[in-house]
């Protein structure tokens, strides 16, 4: 069987610094970090305004990255490294958090528009559009009069906290099936569970 010599870019989207660290907006870069430490990838050097890392995920050549540009200007060091490296919008997953979505659910979508998240709107502002997977990961909305930007950069409940590292290990588990069975394969298994 040939190798697969195409090379797969994970973006987890989040913003740079200690005070964004585990918020509910930086919840891409939790995964993006719990794929490193699973997969004993470092992600320490830094090109095109990102810290990425290459590696093997179940024998596929990956880059993990992390843009620091803040969450909204995202799209242009992922677009650099996409160049850089010459990966087409079908051999990326970027992941990111979704207000949409109740706290826990995963979703899994192919293309489309940037539904009112402002990184991906960067992204598809660097790409020209809208041809990469997303994996969404649900972060609910404040029950409280909160704003969305002030919920989205709030840290996590003591009862999220209680449920991230399964939520997160999930995500792992959606990446790694997008990865060598296909999106579609990943929406079947991912969409659809709490």
């Amino acid at each position: 069987m040939a190798k697969d010599r195409r090379i797969h870019l994970i973006a987890g989207l989040g913003n740079p610094g200690n005070a964004y660290r585990k918020t509910r907006h930086n919840i891409g870069f939790m995964v993006v970090d719990d794929l490193a430490d699973a997969f004993s990838i470092s992600v320490g050097k830094k090109k095109s305004d990102a810290f990425i890392g290459r590696g093997q995920i179940e024998g596929k050549d990956v880059i993990l990255a992390k843009p620091m540009a803040y969450m909204n200007r995202s799209g242009f060091p992922i677009q650099g490294i996409a160049s850089y490296f010459k990966i087409s919008g079908e051999d990326m997953v970027i992941i990111h958090d979704d207000i949409d979505l109740a706290f826990g659910r995963i979703k899994i979508k192919e293309k489309g528009g940037h539904g009112g998240h402002k990184g991906v709107r960067s992204l598809i502002d660097a790409f020209g559009g809208g041809d990469f997977a997303r994996l969404r990961m649900g972060v609910g909305r404040s029950g409280t009069e909160m704003s969305v930007a002030d919920y989205v950069l709030s840290k996590f409940s003591a009862d999220e906290n209680r449920m991230l590292e399964q939520f997160i290990a999930r995500a792992r588990d959606a990446v790694v099936t997008i990865l060598c069975n296909g999106t579609k394969d990943g929406m079947n298994r991912f969409n659809s569970k709490i």
